[in-house]
């Protein structure tokens, strides 16, 4: 009994040590809450390694700074080390990044702001109660909690994520979006700092009125993030869509060609093998070959093969380039791009590369040639994209071509 009376009384009256210790289990559930908020809105995929990985981390960084540093500054530390955890664990741009910070501490915050003055009202307990009880710090807590698991079931039901994609969006709508998560952020922050400042003299209905013109606020946001990925996902379609039907108006022009010459093609194929002319037959074939291969590249160019509108702007782009100089290119697709094992960004970026020299030298040669072959290696675990190109320089050092400043192509 006296047990129980002297649990009763550490639960029931200021206990720091107490608090100090439920904080532990406490933090870990609360940064595994705001990794699948992240994760469920942002439509992001990780393996259970990751997320243990990030939770843990993020949890110890969070009690050490807490325990050396003094408000604010153990969070400003913890903020920028989730941002830094985010980015480079789940492997996210800097845009997702931001939101996936952003979003998740918002809900929370939100969430806290509502229920503190109902709850303070409630309970006939004063703020500073609140944070030093353990019993009340506990049910707020938890109170919490189940809101925002509630949110993370409700998310998952409906299906609901934001597709952010980096390559969508231009430079300039990057900023403005980012300044505005930012400005909002920073309102917020204020705004949770002014209200539980005052939280015992503010009114309810106050507080209410701040929790609403908050909400809609974010919800505006969101709202209108949503419609410009929309407008930004519907301008690359339209893009995607134009450099297909003039691959598709190519396409046809060679496939209607080929059809009016197929009776000419068979019959100069007969006569080669009614004279027995097997070198001339080899040479009539290579060139055959060279506008069936044509003919295939233009179907290979194809949105539905390529799935990936970035990629597929760059290969068409880049294939008119080649063709406009006389260069002959061959494309061999055999790849899900929807699956590729590291960044878009960094992806185009590195094949724009190879692409460019690869036409450059090529240009410069008498046989003018380019090999394109994307395919899946199952049997070593990797994706691989080949370039090949003629060149004139056969002497280039292949020891040196990946050293800083030195170039060949």
């Amino acid at each position: 009994m006296e047990l129980l009376n002297n649990i009763w009384n550490a639960l029931t009256t200021p206990n720091e040590s107490l608090i100090n210790i439920l904080s532990i289990p406490l933090t870990f559930l609360e940064n595994t809450l705001l990794m699948y908020l992240f994760l469920s809105i942002l439509n992001l995929s990780a393996n259970k390694k990751k997320k243990l990985l990030y939770v843990v981390l993020v949890t110890i960084i969070s009690l050490i700074t807490s325990a050396i540093f003094p408000s604010p500054f153990h969070l400003i530390i913890n903020y920028i080390f989730m941002l830094f955890s985010i980015y480079l664990i789940f492997k996210t741009d800097w845009l997702k990044t931001i939101l996936a910070f952003i979003l998740p501490t918002l809900i929370f915050a939100l969430i806290g702001m509502f229920i503190m003055n109902p709850y303070l009202t409630f309970f006939n307990i004063t703020y500073e109660e609140s944070e030093t009880i353990p019993i009340y710090r506990i049910f707020y807590i938890t109170l919490i909690y189940v809101i925002v698991g509630c949110i993370i079931l409700l998310l998952k039901l409906k299906n609901f994520k934001l597709e952010i994609s980096n390559y969508m969006l231009d430079k300039r709508s990057k900023k403005v979006l980012l300044i505005n998560l930012c400005i909002g952020f920073l309102t917020l922050c204020v705004q949770l700092l002014i209200n539980f400042k005052y939280i015992d003299t503010l009114p309810l209905i106050i507080t209410f009125l701040s929790f609403l013109s908050l909400l809609a606020y974010f919800a505006i946001s969101i709202y209108s993030l949503t419609r410009v990925m929309k407008l930004a996902s519907t301008t690359q379609k339209l893009q995607n869509a134009e450099e297909y039907n003039k691959t598709l108006s190519i396409l046809h022009d060679n496939v209607r060609g080929f059809k009016h010459d197929f009776d000419n093609i068979v019959t100069t194929i007969g006569g080669y093998v009614k004279t027995n002319d097997m070198e001339g037959l080899k040479k009539y074939y290579v060139q055959l070959e060279d506008d069936c291969q044509k003919v295939n590249n233009l179907y290979v160019l194809n949105p539905k093969l390529i799935n990936n509108p970035g990629v597929y702007s760059l290969l068409t782009t880049k294939y008119n380039e080649a063709e406009e100089k006389g260069i002959k290119v061959n494309m061999s697709l055999l790849l899900d791009l929807s699956k590729l094992h590291m960044k878009i960004y960094e992806f185009t970026r590195i094949l724009g590369i190879l692409l460019d020299n690869a036409i450059d030298a090529s240009s410069e040669c008498e046989e003018k040639l380019m090999n394109i072959i994307f395919r899946d290696d199952s049997k070593n675990h990797r994706q691989l994209i080949t370039v090949e190109n003629t060149y004139n320089d056969k002497n280039v050092d292949t020891e040196k071509i990946f050293n800083k400043g030195f170039t060949g192509k």
